[in-house]
């Protein structure tokens, strides 16, 4: 029988990202999870459906960044007009 659950170390080490990582993405719910006692398990169902999607990237204002059109570099003269 093929396994159907796996850690969330296992589940980092598919996705090929760091264990903080899978954390995050459980309390953005963009993986499920089963709990089975004090075990926090991921259906591998759920981690081939999440590889499958398109993933939202965040905005640059929630990174602490300016946006593109927003940012203003300083002592360069331009105002953004073409003459």
């Amino acid at each position: 029988m093929a396994k159907l659950l796996c850690s969330k170390k296992e589940t980092a080490e598919a996705l090929g990202v760091s264990l903080r990582t899978v954390d995050n993405l459980i309390d953005g719910k963009e993986l499920a999870v089963r709990r089975v006692g004090r075990r926090v398990l991921i259906p591998v169902a759920e981690v081939e459906r999440f590889t499958r999607r398109d993933h939202q990237t965040r905005p640059a204002a929630k990174l602490g960044m300016a946006s593109a059109d927003t940012t203003v570099l300083a002592g360069s003269g331009n105002t953004g007009t073409s003459t």
